[in-house]
């Protein structure tokens, strides 16, 4: 049986190369829209309505009829904001000749998709799966089940990598994974049940933290 690697996406392989508040700010001047919330807003409105396709519903809270103009001119901020983590491209390949490969992301299809297509990750993983189109954002059990059902694995043959402690760590660790944070000056705080945390300036040690972390399980058949 297989054997996966299942990575978050933003803020693990992924990052911007300015803050949300700059990004806001500078899709607000594109779209010639008043930005009239802050970050914190914005993040409540990300909570209680982000959409499963686009991030259309949230900023309707916010702007309302505007929110067509917002919406296009945040992803397209965040697109070109967006850069990989330094060695995570090589990491992915290096791993995809040993085991299964795949992404578990938050957010909305779409918006999700069009990051992947920016950095040249479309065909990078196995199988990706965005929480938006299927309405179970981490650290719901069923975006776990969904990730190891496409990668046809079961969750203990599977390491899950990511940054967020509740929703990456937690929930990959109540879902039946090995979690790995990957931790960054700034971020969050380690979260007990991480088996392992990476520096994510030194991606490249993951993969023999991996081959560690699987030497302890029962071999592939």
């Amino acid at each position: 049986m297989s054997r996966a690697v299942v990575f978050d996406l933003d803020d693990t392989l992924a990052v911007t190369d300015r803050d949300r508040k700059t990004l806001l700010s500078a899709a607000a001047d594109r779209a010639s829209v008043t930005l009239s919330f802050d970050r914190a807003a914005y993040r409540k409105a990300h909570r209680e309505h982000s959409g499963t396709r686009t991030r259309e519903p949230v900023f309707e809270a916010l702007v309302g009829e505007d929110a067509p103009e917002m919406t296009r001119a945040y992803r397209e901020a965040v697109g070109e904001a967006l850069r990989p983590v330094a060695g995570a491209e090589s990491l992915l390949w290096t791993l995809r000749r040993r085991y299964r490969i795949g992404l578990l992301t938050d957010g909305p299809g779409e918006t999700q998709r069009d990051k992947l297509r920016r950095l040249g990750w479309l065909d990078a993983f196995d199988a990706t799966v965005v929480t938006g189109p299927i309405g179970a954002p981490k650290p719901d059990r069923r975006a776990f089940e969904a990730i190891a059902d496409a990668l046809g694995v079961s969750p203990e043959r599977a390491v899950y990598v990511g940054n967020d402690p509740e929703r990456d760590i937690a929930g990959a660790a109540a879902a039946g994974f090995r979690p790995v944070q990957v931790c960054y000056d700034g971020g969050p705080d380690a979260h007990p049940e991480a088996v392992a945390r990476v520096d994510r300036d030194d991606l490249a040690s993951l993969v023999g933290l991996i081959e560690e972390l699987f030497d302890d399980g029962p071999e592939d058949t």
